[in-house]
């Protein structure tokens, strides 16, 4: 039997898909829904201290796999040189909270993770 090398077991951890503990850290979708379950909205660089470097992707998954409608707000922000840019600011409609529970439940569930 194979054993995974170490960067394959990170690799397998950041898209919350490892096999090994008993509790495994909640994966970058679900830390992203549950922020916006709670009324929050985020643009892609508050997105990095949700653990998403590409949060225009996770919103895209969301969206086109789950079905998950979300409002989006273009909005001009510094970057890191304090020079302005344009970005996007998601957020969910409270019509979609049903359906985004739904999803966060499902991604919830061990055996249908890797299928999210």
């Amino acid at each position: 039997m194979k054993t995974a090398t170490r960067s394959e077991e990170l690799s397998s951890r950041a898209h919350g898909n490892s096999s090994t503990g008993s509790e495994e850290a909640p994966s970058k979708i679900a830390r992203l829904l549950t922020h916006l379950l709670a009324g929050a909205s985020v643009n892609r660089f508050e997105a990095e201290s949700l653990g998403d470097h590409c949060l225009p992707s996770t919103v895209a998954v969301l969206a086109n796999r789950h079905g998950l409608i979300f409002k989006r707000l273009p909005e001009k922000v510094p970057n890191s040189w304090g020079k302005p840019c344009y970005v996007t600011r998601y957020s969910l409609p409270a019509s979609e909270y049903g359906k985004a529970r739904k999803v966060l439940a499902l991604l919830s569930t061990p055996s249908k993770r890797a299928a999210a």
